[in-house]
């Protein structure tokens, strides 16, 4: 049908010419055909097909109207074009299924009924038999393609929705992304820089006891009140970043079971480390990195909450291969002042979490002595 490869051809055109392509070219065809079936003679049979023709400018706007203005140059005039691509228009726009029974059936009715209604005759059952087939057939086309048209626009406006839905979904997953950046690295900073800052604020600490001299005496408080304010913005700024995400995660480069040594000569603490696992057992990185955060953690909480403890560290493996990591302090001593170092009430609470996302597990309570501990298990791959 020509209407529909004029809706291909406008497609591939600017909007605006587009539009005078879609409204004009289908005039000039069924006018053309108007002129073509009743002859260039102006009269009753060539003006109704040219009001027809004429009339399909206001198809999309008064599509049943036009249809109904386009019944009588096929009747009279014996033209195809107008109705058929009124009755497209139709299908395109009106989903009203028993509508367009009843516009078909019209068409199809004055299709098959010659003008004047007086030369009807049945007299040639075949040729009357053919001449109902092809105004059912004339009916039926525009009424399939236009359906046909409007399917596929409505695929098409659901593909658009379903593509902008996956857009939406992408930029939900690229800020679920972030917000478990956020609350990794809330947890570094956690395990990070508030061991590094109360490590300062212990070493202040002591020289603020230790020297006689009072302008150095006042310069350790005043290192020692700064690591204090630190911590608290700290955990203030902590308590933000983990309340974007979820920690599911690693951050790399990540300290392995190696570095524990180091760590523990760091601490100023009074530590004895023992390590009887197989330096060169493979162990999954990310359960590596936890066993050394959990050490991380439990210094730190010992530096804080039992200054002058003895601190037991050790690391080892069991008959089922799992990483044992207990960290053991005594009493605190009461000679040596507690340093005053804020708490961000996350650090056991994160440790609990990163154990249970390897499969293992982690506890810690007080101990009979006054002390607390410090135990968790990871398996060997996590």
């Amino acid at each position: 049908m020509t209407a529909p490869a004029g809706l291909r051809l406008g497609t591939r055109l600017p909007p605006r010419v587009r539009v005078a392509v879609l409204l004009v070219v289908p005039v000039l065809i069924a006018a053309l055909d108007a002129v073509l079936v009743n002859g260039p003679g102006l009269g009753l049979d060539l003006g109704v097909s040219l009001l027809a023709a004429v009339a399909l400018l206001w198809r999309r706007r008064f599509p049943l109207t036009v249809f109904a203005v386009t019944l009588p140059g096929i009747y009279i005039g014996y033209i195809w074009f107008a109705p058929m691509i009124a009755l497209y228009t139709v299908a395109t726009l009106r989903p009203d299924r028993r509508l367009l029974v009843g516009a078909a059936a019209l068409l199809a009715v004055a299709h098959f009924l010659p003008y004047p209604l007086s030369r009807l005759s049945f007299a040639d059952r075949r040729e009357t038999a053919l001449q109902m087939v092809d105004a059912c057939v004339t009916a039926a086309t525009p009424v399939a393609l236009g359906l046909l048209t409007r399917t596929r626009r409505e695929l098409a406006s659901r593909l658009d929705e379903l593509t902008r839905s996956r857009a939406r979904e992408d930029r939900l997953l690229a800020d679920q992304v972030l917000a478990t950046e956020r609350a990794r690295l809330a947890r570094e900073m956690h395990d990070v820089v508030a061991h590094q800052v109360s490590l300062i604020s212990l070493q202040a600490g002591a020289v603020q006891i230790s020297t006689g001299d009072a302008q150095a005496r006042d310069g350790a408080r005043k290192i020692r009140e700064l690591s204090v304010r630190t911590l608290e913005e700290l955990r203030h700024m902590v308590g933000i970043l983990r309340a974007a995400g979820a920690d599911t995660e690693e951050l790399t480069p990540q300290p392995r079971l190696a570095d524990l040594p180091r760590l523990i000569e760091l601490s100023a603490l009074d530590v004895t480390y023992e390590n009887t696992c197989d330096a060169q057992a493979a162990r999954s990185e990310a359960v590596e990195r936890a066993a050394f955060r959990t050490v991380q953690e439990a210094l730190t909480n010992a530096r804080k909450h039992a200054p002058g403890a003895h601190v037991r560290v050790r690391v080892a493996e069991d008959a089922a291969e799992r990483l044992l990591v207990e960290i053991r302090n005594g009493p605190p001593d009461a000679a040596v002042p507690a340093p005053g170092l804020p708490g961000g009430g996350h650090g056991l609470v994160g440790l609990r979490e990163r154990a249970q996302s390897l499969g293992g597990t982690l506890e810690a309570h007080a101990t009979r002595e006054g002390g607390f501990v410090v135990r968790a298990g990871f398996p060997r791959e996590g």
